[in-house]
């Protein structure tokens, strides 16, 4: 039990607090300390994890076997107007979470290749495990947060650097982007299962763009 929670839980929990982490050493070194000044630049997961996203959701997933796990930790607080260059940084900040995990992707993937040389085999196939849930979780979650829907980093990505007002009313929508997540995600394939079809969007676009980007790897 604790091995298999090892294998297939700690990869995503690595993969959210580092993403989220990223987020906020990027505002830092550009100028913001918000994340410092409420100690959110720590390798203590406690302190970025969110009940519902980074454990429960998970987890539902997990054990569900809906072919793709996804989640989020509690955000990094970023002032964007302390920012050198705020139109600019905003972008690269925003950035930031999903440059780390393909990174760690591409870590694990360069770490798997010592797998073969480890004798026990029992060890083996568990750091292979592990490496693999490490590639695949912190793609999954890379690929998630480039959507553009609010409050993902995607959308910011894509129009963070705008002064437009309705641009920044868009990037504001935090819980009305939530809901369409959570539509998309959940109530769309409920509702079309109730009808016997089969119509998962998202489920379809992570595990499509994970393939995809695993690809080049394995």
């Amino acid at each position: 039990m604790i091995i298999s929670l090892i294998v297939n839980f700690v990869p995503i929990i690595i993969a959210i607090v580092l993403h989220e982490l990223a987020h906020g050493y990027a505002a830092y070194l550009l100028g913001d300390n918000t994340a410092k000044k409420y100690n959110r630049l720590s390798l203590n997961p406690i302190k970025h994890a969110d009940i519902f996203g980074t454990i429960i959701l998970p987890a539902i997933l997990l054990t569900a076997k809906t072919g793709f796990i996804f989640g989020w930790a509690k955000p990094v607080p970023v002032n964007y107007n302390n920012l050198r260059h705020p139109q600019r940084d905003v972008v690269i900040v925003a950035s930031a979470g999903i440059i780390m995990n393909f990174l760690l992707a591409l870590l694990s993937f360069s770490l798997l290749k010592i797998c073969p040389i480890i004798e026990n085999e029992y060890i083996r196939e568990m750091l292979t495990l592990f490496l693999v849930n490490m590639i695949a979780y912190n793609i999954v979650i890379a690929v998630f947060n480039a959507l553009p829907i609010p409050p993902l980093d995607g959308s910011k990505i894509l129009f963070g650097w705008s002064t437009s007002p309705q641009i920044q009313k868009f990037l504001n929508a935090e819980r009305a982007g939530l809901a369409v997540i959570v539509t998309i995600a959940f109530i769309i394939p409920i509702i079309t299962n109730h009808f016997g079809y089969h119509f998962n969007p998202l489920g379809y676009y992570l595990i499509k763009t994970t393939k995809f980007f695993l690809s080049f790897l394995i």
